[in-house]
């Protein structure tokens, strides 16, 4: 059951990286005031869209010479990984009951 409510928050917090890479994207060249902080877009790719994020800003060319995004983005992921890895072995092993 706990697989299937992180891959539906996976698919969710996805979307919303994308989706929100994609918004400032446009908006940085037609709605300069309206942008998407930095912060935000970080946050979010903390939150399980860090894959996604890096993905939509290599294709759109967004982003793509901030320090802060293509080290930080990829640093994301690799933790992402790990605390999956964490997580399956703590399922497997039964560490937690």
């Amino acid at each position: 059951m706990i697989e299937k409510i992180l891959l539906f928050w996976l698919a969710v917090i996805s979307a919303a990286a994308l989706i929100l890479t994609l918004y400032d994207k446009l908006a940085a060249k037609k709605l300069p005031k309206h942008r998407t902080p930095e912060a935000t877009l970080m946050w979010v790719g903390a939150l399980g869209g860090a894959f996604a994020m890096y993905v939509t800003m290599q294709l759109v060319r967004h982003k793509t010479r901030h320090k802060k995004f293509m080290i930080g983005l990829p640093l994301l992921m690799v933790l992402h990984v790990l605390l999956a890895v964490l997580a399956v072995w703590v399922s497997v092993s039964g560490l937690l009951g």
